[in-house]
């Protein structure tokens, strides 16, 4: 027959199951340190030779790190999907930025759709306290800040549609969503009306997901995406007809 006798699971193996959780959920995240010993033996209730035994484990999984004098660190477990010279290839080339909004506009639709129908209320109360965030940032332009925002607004949406592949595949990207996010506001920040523009359609994406509208927040996603591609397209293209007038004028002058 086959059955195995059951046996009680040690408290180590508990303890690793539940941060190995945290870890795939996205909760705790690279790089962020965990309490002291004795505070999260305390917390999780278990003996500190059990979580000894939990943090020896988990080490050896590659998903904590240990250092020196300063404590227990969840391991990087994600690095950058691209390497810095390939993401500087990427913004170097249209083919590439354009190719990457498409793959954004895709991903995010997709989130989107499903954090309007899966997300928690909390969830839901982390895009608006973001947004309310963005919202302030509009009164004092600071295009570091405003980026930072963006990016935050849309891994909040990530995050809320509760697929943890989609969140780590991501997270593993988000240099690449920061730089891509940064170089499309400072390209865009060129047109006048653009800062109002964005505010705008993130306000919709926003009223979409609070509403709980699936098929709004993934239009919503997709005209914004829509807009950013059409204003770099322009924006490009102005800088090309500028540039070939400014041979005109040099050689008119020359004459």
């Amino acid at each position: 027959m086959p059955f195995e006798r059951v046996t009680p699971e040690k408290l180590s193996t508990a303890v690793t199951r539940q941060i190995e959780k945290l870890i795939l959920r996205g909760i705790l995240r690279p790089g962020e340190r965990l309490p002291s010993e004795r505070e999260l033996a305390e917390r999780l209730g278990v003996s500190r030779p059990s979580l000894r035994e939990a943090v020896a484990e988990l080490q050896d999984k590659g998903l904590l790190s240990t250092r020196a004098g300063a404590g227990i660190f969840v391991a990087d477990v994600l690095g950058n999907a691209f390497s810095p010279a390939l993401i500087r290839l990427f913004a170097d080339h249209n083919e590439a930025v354009f190719d990457y909004i498409a793959f954004r506009r895709d991903l995010e639709g997709l989130a989107a759709e499903r954090a309007a129908r899966l997300a928690s209320d909390t969830d839901l109360q982390v895009i608006q306290a973001v947004f309310d965030k963005m919202e302030a940032a509009h009164e004092k332009p600071n295009p570091q800040d405003e980026s930072r925002l963006d990016a935050e607004f849309h891994m909040g949406i990530i995050e809320a549609s509760h697929n943890v592949v989609m969140l780590h595949m991501m997270r593993s990207m988000f240099q690449l969503l920061q730089e891509g996010v940064f170089y499309n506001r400072q390209v865009m920040f060129k047109q006048r009306t653009t800062r109002g523009a964005l505010l705008d359609q993130h306000r919709a994406i926003n009223t979409a997901l609070q509403a709980r509208d699936a098929e709004g927040a993934r239009a919503a996603v997709t005209a914004h995406l829509n807009y950013v591609e059409t204003s770099l397209s322009d924006q490009q293209r102005a800088e090309r007809n500028e540039a070939i007038a400014r041979q005109r004028f040099d050689h008119e002058k020359s004459r």
